[in-house]
């Protein structure tokens, strides 16, 4: 559980936050979480802080009930619904459950499989998702409609090489998918639209009547013109709880930044679950110089570390890996304890 926080005086204008912008709060290293636990952290969590105007985050289960608790124990504290995760979710109670959607997408990856190691992978669709599939639809959408543009042009060559005949045979599947492309296409512009407009202007009452100006382009699926109503809707619905005069985030893409940064420091560690590595988290965010960094290192010593990783961390898996493995003679008490204690 990763806490970062921001004064509202310190917003910047343009509310797309950067980590320099934002401090770590918390960090809670759990081996479970649920909403009781997601209360408790919080409940510490103020003892530092005092209470929250706001708390954006998406809606997992966990962290939903949990922070929906706080606000019933804090009713002064605002829960907002991160626009992205609200985006993805309206997308995927579309899509789901489309056969055009998951045909297109099935022989997307086939297509992948075929040509990225060939001389043809300059072509190849790019990567999709198993996780949070709907938070990026807009990456494969993108492609599917360049790729039909150089099929287009391809065919109105006189003169077309083996190569391009390749290409023809390997892009020709995308034919059936053109009409839908289009409509994937006015989809994710509503969806961009109220994402850009949320995550740099934030959310004040009234501010839905400013997004529907920005929907100024044509859309003509009756898919798309749905969710913009429900985006609309769901951004009046928020704006609802600043007070007057009062301007909030709606947007925590600044904490999956966080941890996009954090899993590209860990690389390979990541397969051994967390290791001391994961302060790294908070040291990654807020405004870091020199004096800072000087400080920090004064101002906790090495051997607080070790026993912050030691309490809440315990034994990392590569540790366990080693011990349980070891053909070391001397290392059999060590593995005994370890097996025991599974």
């Amino acid at each position: 559980m990763l806490i970062l926080g921001v004064r509202l005086c310190d917003l910047p204008a343009d509310l797309t936050l950067k980590h320099e912008d934002v401090e770590p709060i918390a960090l809670y290293p759990v081996t479970s979480s649920t909403g009781e636990v997601v209360f408790q952290q919080l409940e510490e969590t103020i003892k530092k802080t005092g209470l929250p105007r706001a708390i954006v985050a998406d809606q997992g289960s966990d962290v939903k009930a949990g922070i929906e608790s706080f606000v019933q124990a804090h009713p002064t504290t605002s829960y907002l619904y991160d626009i992205k995760h609200k985006t993805a979710a309206l997308l995927k109670s579309y899509l789901q459950h489309d056969e055009t959607w998951k045909s297109f997408t099935q022989q997307a990856s086939q297509m992948k499989s075929q040509v990225q190691q060939t001389a043809l992978g300059f072509i190849a669709p790019p990567n999709q998702r198993t996780k949070a599939r709907y938070m990026n639809l807009e990456v494969l959408v993108r492609w599917g409609q360049r790729a039909v543009v150089l099929l287009d042009q391809i065919e109105k060559k006189a003169d077309t090489g083996e190569r391009y005949e390749k290409i023809k045979l390997k892009l020709g599947w995308l034919n059936p998918f053109r009409e839908p492309l289009k409509e994937w296409d006015e989809i994710c512009q509503v969806t961009i639209t109220a994402e850009s407009f949320v995550r740099k202007q934030g959310l004040w009452q009234g501010c839905d009547v400013d997004l529907s100006k920005r929907f100024d382009f044509v859309i003509s699926s009756p898919t798309a013109i749905q969710i913009r109503e429900q985006l609309l809707a769901f951004v009046k619905n928020e704006s609802l709880k600043a007070n007057p005069n009062e301007q909030l985030l709606g947007s925590s893409e600044i904490i999956e930044s966080a941890f996009g940064k954090m899993k590209r420091l860990e690389q390979d560690q990541a397969k051994s679950g967390f290791t001391g590595l994961i302060l790294a988290t908070a040291a990654i965010v807020s405004h870091t110089t020199e004096e800072v960094v000087t400080k920090a290192m004064e101002t906790v010593p090495t051997k607080k570390v070790i026993e912050w990783i030691k309490d809440k961390l315990g034994q990392s898996l590569q540790s366990k890996r080693n011990i349980a493995l070891s053909s070391n003679q001397k290392a059999e008490q060590k593995r005994d304890h370890l097996l025991s204690s599974i």
